[in-house]
C-alpha cells in the first residue's frame, strides 16, 4: 500500500485515521516514557531497601552515595520524612507522618496513565466513527450499475481499516496501561515496606537520630 493509497484511505474516513494516527503517537510516547520512569523508581527503591538492610543508620559512603544518586525518587523523600522527625515522637506519630509522606507521593506514581486510560477507550469509537462515515462514501455508488455491487464491497472493507486501527490501538494501550498499572502497585508496596522498614529499625535503634541523612 504506497503513501497515496494510505491518504486516499484517510480521506474517505472522514480524516479519523488522521487522528488515530495522533492517538496511537500520544500512546506510544505515554508508555515510553512511563515505562522508562518507573521502571527507574523501582529499581531504586529495591537498591535503597537493600541498603537500609545492611546499613540501617545509613551513614556508610556507599548509603550516603546511593541516596543521593537517588535524590529525585520518592523513596529517599520517606526516608528524609523521618529525618525530619523528633526524636521524642512516639513509634506511632512518626507512623503517622511517614504515612502522610507516603500519600503525597502516591498520586504522582500514575500520572499521565489517564491519557492512556483515554486512548483506550477512544481509539475503537474514533475507528468505528470513521467506519460509518466510510460506509456513507461506499453506499454513494449505488447509482452506477454496472460497477455499483464492485466499489461498494470496496468501499466497505476500506471502510473497516478504520475500525481495524481502533482495535489495534486501543489493545495496545490496554496490554501497556495493565503492565505499568502493575508496576505502580509494585512501588506502591515498595514504599509501604521502606516505612515499615523505617519504622522498625528506628526503634530496634532506640535512636531516632541514627537514620538521619547527611545532605543529599
Amino acid at each position: 500500500m504506497n503513501l497515496s493509497k494510505m491518504i486516499e484511505l484517510a480521506n474517505g474516513s472522514g480524516g479519523t485515521l488522521y487522528l488515530m494516527a495522533l492517538l496511537l503517537l500520544i500512546a506510544l510516547t505515554v508508555i515510553i516514557e512511563r515505562s522508562r520512569h518507573l521502571l527507574n523508581m523501582q529499581q531504586a527503591g529495591v537498591e535503597l531497601m537493600d541498603q537500609l538492610r545492611q546499613d540501617p543508620q545509613l551513614q556508610t559512603a556507599a548509603a550516603q552515595a546511593l541516596l543521593k544518586r537517588h535524590a529525585s525518587q520518592p523513596h529517599v523523600r520517606v526516608i528524609q520524612a523521618l529525618d525530619q522527625e523528633p526524636a521524642e515522637n512516639s513509634r506511632e506519630t512518626a507512623a503517622g507522618h511517614l504515612e502522610e509522606a507516603l500519600m503525597h507521593e502516591v498520586p504522582l506514581l500514575d500520572r499521565s496513565l489517564w491519557v492512556l486510560d483515554t486512548v483506550i477507550t477512544l481509539a475503537p469509537l474514533l475507528g468505528l466513527f470513521g467506519t460509518i462515515v466510510g460506509m456513507f462514501h461506499a453506499f454513494s455508488v449505488l447509482d452506477d450499475v454496472q460497477n455499483g455491487a464492485s466499489q461498494v464491497t470496496g468501499g466497505i472493507a476500506e471502510a473497516l481499516i478504520a475500525t481495524a486501527c481502533g482495535l489495534f490501538i486501543a489493545m495496545l494501550g490496554l496490554v501497556f496501561f495493565n503492565w505499568l498499572s502493575t508496576r505502580v502497585r509494585v512501588i506502591v508496596h515498595q514504599l509501604e515496606t521502606l516505612k515499615v522498614m523505617l519504622l522498625n529499625r528506628r526503634d530496634a535503634l532506640q535512636a531516632p537520630n541514627a537514620v538521619r541523612l547527611k545532605a543529599v
